[in-house]
């Protein structure tokens, strides 16, 4: 392998029912930076049925160019035709890197590619960056549990190729009117035996804003003490038309579901408020978290982690606290409508 053969940052964009997840958005975002380091250009792999129409947007959002390769058999997600495209596309344009988001989806799909290219693939990085002497990308992510972060690089083999959690890159600003060169390359997709069938497809709907989108958090962890406890801050979030969310230990003993849990196994949120309620601030939270725009920790332990990341700290009884603070609020709130 000639690894100076290789140029180009590429992203694979998932999109479902021609919709592109934030995550392909935030990840082209990153892959502008790396490019202009390394003086080279975007690539934006978009497969699907249908889907030519969306490289506009992916050129507005960083793409120099989209590869497209359109088929049915490419309509639903599933592992092989996906596998083979991606596989395919590497071997013709040579891309140094490859990022994926770490979705249910890429986090099936890297790995799969990765093999069939005998390439490294490092995954849920946190930073990306390229290194000032060898020109090699380093990506970082959260090991031993969370208790370091390694940084991780693949000096031999190419593509480099990362897989990125939604929320912790960010997208650059719209380029609006920016158009992407568009390559669309034949690739023969035959049904083999390695093809699954989908015979239908069932999509959950719910009442609930997903607390990546939500723009104030408050978040429980164990201090909250009970499973009850929870309707105490869901009282604060009512009258800050806010979301609920927590810390693993809540969801560990089943007092609030998974897809409310922030951290380093759960989701990365950047609200522009965060309460943090019993919350202790252990890194593999923290990882989840930090990039809010403004932290109020609330904890009855003076010396808790979470103080040290907090704008406002307020040392004390969440059970005293947070009523007295949903009471201000509705009063504040009732004052200035009149009431």
């Amino acid at each position: 392998m000639n690894i100076q053969d290789y140029k180009g940052v590429f992203v694979f964009v998932q999109q479902v029912d021609s919709h592109i997840s934030g995550v392909s958005y935030e990840l082209l975002g990153k892959a502008r930076e790396l490019a202009d380091t390394l003086n080279t250009e975007v690539g934006a792999i978009l497969l699907g049925s249908n889907v030519e129409k969306l490289a506009d947007n992916l050129a507005e959002y960083g793409a120099d160019t989209v590869i497209v390769v359109d088929s049915e058999e490419l309509k639903e997600y599933r592992t092989e035709p996906y596998a083979h495209s991606i596989t395919s596309i590497v071997e013709k344009y040579k891309p140094e890197i490859i990022l994926y988001g770490a979705t249910a989806i890429g986090r099936d799909l890297a790995p799969r590619v990765s093999a069939r290219l005998k390439a490294g693939l490092t995954a849920d990085c946190t930073k990306l960056d390229i290194d000032e002497q060898t020109k090699g990308l380093r990506m970082t992510r959260p090991a031993f549990g969370g208790n370091i972060m390694a940084t991780i690089i693949s000096p031999e083999h190419r593509p480099q190729m990362a897989t990125v959690r939604p929320g912790v890159m960010q997208r650059i600003a719209k380029r609006a009117g920016a158009k992407a060169k568009i390559e669309k390359p034949q690739i023969e997709l035959t049904p083999n035996n390695k093809y699954v069938e989908v015979t239908q497809v069932v999509k959950k709907v719910v009442n609930k804003i997903d607390i990546m989108d939500a723009k104030i958090l408050v978040s429980g962890g164990r201090g909250v003490g009970s499973k009850e406890n929870f309707a105490i801050l869901k009282g604060l979030a009512d009258v800050l038309g806010a979301e609920v969310s927590c810390s693993r230990a809540c969801v560990d003993a089943g007092w609030i579901e998974k897809d409310q849990q922030v951290g380093q196994t759960g989701k990365t949120v950047r609200p522009h408020v965060y309460f943090a309620v019993g919350i202790s601030g252990a890194i593999q939270h923290l990882a989840g978290m930090e990039e809010s725009d403004i932290i109020i920790a609330i904890n009855k332990d003076p010396s808790a982690p979470i103080f040290d990341v907090a704008d406002y700290g307020i040392v004390g009884d969440m059970n005293k606290i947070v009523p007295i603070l949903t009471e201000k609020i509705k009063a504040e709130k009732a004052a200035k409508l009149g009431v």
